[in-house]
């Protein structure tokens, strides 16, 4: 699952494209341990401008190599929200790996275990890390990141 990033334009931003990129290695490291089938669901409406998010992920999925299936959730403007439209699109024999910065991908795993609880254990770590990528943004995120997880003990969403 590839969670979107506020995107002003109609072409995808840096982070998306960063993204796109977890997505793809995540995709291909699932298939070497054996995956049967391997799908990416791209989450994310218009939220800061006219194109979806999810759509802006599909075409930066193309252009990092992604050639599988993929599926489009395209009417979310949260990360609940991600969570909520993308469970129904989610198979219940697959494997779910979240695709974001690191600590944005544990919030949406809590948001899973909150919504749907029977889910959780086929929650499986995604490729989010490689060693000196986005290391400019990486302690942005990690601040934002640390911050919003602190008020989830606080707040249901």
């Amino acid at each position: 699952m590839l969670l979107g990033f506020a995107n002003r334009g109609a072409h995808p931003n840096l982070v998306n494209w960063w993204r796109a990129r977890i997505a793809v290695r995540t995709a291909r490291l699932l298939v070497r341990r054996g995956a049967r089938s391997v799908r990416v669901i791209c989450c994310g409406g218009p939220t800061k401008g006219p194109v979806p998010e999810a759509e802006l992920l599909a075409v930066a999925l193309r252009h990092a190599g992604w050639h599988g299936e993929t599926v489009l959730e395209r009417h979310s403007r949260s990360t609940w929200e991600n969570i909520t439209n993308a469970r129904p699109l989610v198979r219940t024999d697959e494997l779910i790996a979240i695709c974001s910065n690191d600590l944005h991908a544990v919030k949406a795993r809590v948001y899973f275990a909150r919504q749907d609880p029977s889910v959780v254990e086929r929650l499986t770590i995604a490729a989010n890390y490689r060693v000196g990528e986005m290391v400019l943004v990486k302690p942005l995120f990690a601040a934002v990141g640390l911050r919003k997880l602190r008020t989830l003990g606080t707040h249901q969403r």
